[in-house]
């Protein structure tokens, strides 16, 4: 994971949804504490466009990969331009 630490990211649920495309992904990083109802539609769009998905231990960790303060569900790592 430390090697997607520096690239561009979009940190959240709905801004993963929307920036989301099979063209643009790396891949998206999903926390396994984070809600299964929440995530879900993420991880649908995720395996439909092949998307490589990644489980990170907690959203804390998540968080930390992503440079924030607080903990995240998820987060998409884009492929550098």
């Amino acid at each position: 994971m430390l090697e997607l630490k520096n690239n561009t990211k979009v940190v959240g649920v709905k801004q993963s949804l929307k920036k989301m495309n099979n063209k643009d992904c790396r891949c998206l990083c999903i926390a396994k504490n984070a809600e299964k109802i929440v995530i879900q539609p993420l991880i649908d769009k995720a395996k439909d466009l092949s998307v490589e998905i990644v489980y990170i231990d907690t959203m804390t960790e998540l968080g930390e990969i992503c440079d924030i303060d607080v903990g995240a569900a998820a987060a998409l790592f884009l492929k550098e331009q």
